[in-house]
């Protein structure tokens, strides 16, 4: 069932791919969010989105996690 959905076409890429790009962006969106609220004093993006940026992006990288490991758990 998850391997369908992993390997789904759209645009011509795996679905797993876009769950790759939208975890790195994550990643580096929670940390521009520390970095520039604690290092540069730049308060852009509030510090408290830190925290939910975080929560959401171990979310999305779980979900990527467990799409990468499908074929091999046969799940």
């Amino acid at each position: 069932m998850i391997q369908t959905i992993t390997y789904t076409l759209i645009l011509g890429k795996p679905v797993i791919m876009y769950m790759w790009i939208i975890t790195y962006i994550l990643i580096l969106l929670t940390m521009s969010v520390a970095v520039l609220n604690l290092h540069f004093q730049i308060r852009i993006i509030n510090f408290k989105w830190h925290p939910r940026l975080a929560v959401l992006t171990i979310i999305f990288a779980t979900l990527h996690e467990i799409m990468w490991m499908s074929p091999y758990l046969n799940i």
